[in-house]
């Protein structure tokens, strides 16, 4: 592509979608046009304007059509000014036809396939062999979260510093540049400041003369299917390596807890009598934490029964309160249907609150600011689940965290062992509903329980 043909465009871009004069670059594309055959002008003015009404809004159409004749009017004038004295006014008349043939017909609706490309679930752009965006169809703009008629015409390096857009956005273009030009790679996933996926793919297309097509696809939810399905992979080798270690632990350390008890007499009348409870109780709680690792693994099948939501919570709210009270934590709950029953083993679910709830208090405490603590538990129907949220203003969780935080094992306790929300993730599971967590660091997290209701009953 000749240097005039690849700065008409950004110079038409810049005339109609800021309806500037753009004086210098104008007079600098004169320049350049000096000697081209006046048709070679009006077939690059069409194709120039073909893709901006590719990026424009139904409404606009109008006014890109409007401004881009006064941007060739402008051109054409002055190229042919030395000669205008000459002219003849059937040339004139020529011209005239000639560049309302340039223009695409205002009234034309976009095409079938021009409509399908906009309205892709991936964002599309279309960058020139020199970097300069030429095309973004809808979805890009969404993402991007900027206007497309404001973006069309930049440069890649003026788009890493546009005002319209976020930091964020931005922080993802400049990985993107760096994956492509220092490490040849044309194909990755990033994740943005919001927590969102996304995958981006970049080809170069010879049949477009080397134009770059980048694609962008939101995998936010296929990741979350992913990262579920490789949560239940764990928890299934968890079982495995349960049943064949638990049983062989526990029996070595009942005949321990039972020699002890025969020498805990000898051990009292020798004023040792500290000994025999600390061994006493050390091997309880390692009992105690085989039993929730055999929990973990499998959980007991469901005794289920109907209970009103409600009362799960009020239960909840009248185990927990003197400890929260002592912990400096305030409790509050709102039921916004108190008619909605869900089939539950009830132990099994109380267990999850409990856990859940404890938990808040724990990241009350340790957030360290003296904070006022509140945990704030809600019911009502969402669609056709029961939603349980139960929400803290506590220190919050970092993405790292968020990512681990049904792992075997995974805690972020000092005296914690990482069982207790794989236990929660596996009860709820085996209830037929959904285990939800959303934390921003320093602010606080929510837990979002979804169970399905009793639909036999309602």
């Amino acid at each position: 592509m000749e240097g005039w043909e690849a700065r008409y465009f950004p110079a038409l871009a810049n005339f109609v979608l800021f309806e500037g004069s753009q004086g210098k670059e104008i007079a600098d594309l004169r320049l350049e046009l000096l000697g081209v055959p006046t048709d070679v002008i009006l077939r690059q003015h069409e194709e120039s304007v073909r893709i901006l009404l590719l990026n424009a809004e139904m409404e606009d159409r109008m006014t890109v059509i409007h401004r881009s004749l006064l941007f060739l009017v402008e051109i054409l004038a002055a190229l042919r000014l030395p000669e205008a004295a000459a002219d003849r006014e059937e040339d004139h008349d020529q011209l005239k036809a000639a560049l309302v043939q340039a223009l695409p017909i205002p009234g034309e609706k976009p095409s079938q396939f021009e409509t399908v490309l906009q309205h892709m679930d991936s964002g599309i752009a279309l960058f020139s062999a020199d970097g300069r965006l030429r095309f973004l169809n809808v979805q890009m703009a969404k993402l991007l979260q900027a206007p497309r008629r404001m973006m069309i015409g930049n440069t890649f390096k003026q788009l890493l510093f546009h005002p319209y857009l976020r930091k964020p956005v931005r922080a993802v273009f400049l990985r993107m540049y760096k994956e492509m030009v220092l490490y040849r790679r044309f194909y990755s996933e990033f994740q943005d400041a919001g927590g969102r996926f996304v995958l981006v793919s970049i080809t170069q297309i010879e049949e477009l003369g080397g134009d770059y097509l980048v694609s962008v696809k939101d995998v936010s939810e296929y990741k979350h299917i992913e990262q579920t399905a490789l949560q239940n992979d764990k928890l299934a080798m968890l079982g495995k390596i349960a049943a064949s270690i638990a049983h062989e632990i526990r029996n070595p350390l009942t005949s321990i807890r039972g020699f002890i008890q025969l020498l805990r007499p000898y051990l009292e009348s020798v004023g040792k009598q500290e000994y025999a409870r600390i061994i006493l109780s050390e091997i309880d709680r390692a009992n105690d934490i085989i039993y929730e690792f055999l929990n973990s693994s499998k959980p007991s099948a469901p005794m289920k029964q109907r209970i009103a939501v409600a009362s799960l919570i009020k239960e909840t709210i009248l185990l927990t309160e003197s400890e929260a009270h002592m912990k400096g934590c305030e409790l509050q709950y709102e039921i916004y249907d108190p008619d909605i029953c869900v089939a539950v083993d009830v132990k099994q679910i109380k267990q999850v609150l409990l856990n859940i709830v404890k938990n808040a208090m724990d990241a009350i405490l340790s957030a360290g600011d003296r904070r006022k603590g509140l945990i704030a538990i809600s019911v009502r129907r969402e669609g056709r689940m029961a939603a349980i949220r139960i929400r803290d203003n506590g220190k919050g969780m970092d993405r790292a965290t968020l990512g681990r935080l049904f792992d075997p094992f995974f805690t972020t306790k000092e005296e914690g062992n990482g069982l207790g929300l794989s236990v929660s993730y596996r009860i709820i599971r085996n209830h037929g509903g959904t285990i939800q967590v959303d934390s921003q660091l320093n602010e606080g997290t929510e837990f979002i329980i979804y169970l399905p209701p009793d639909m036999d009953r309602e």
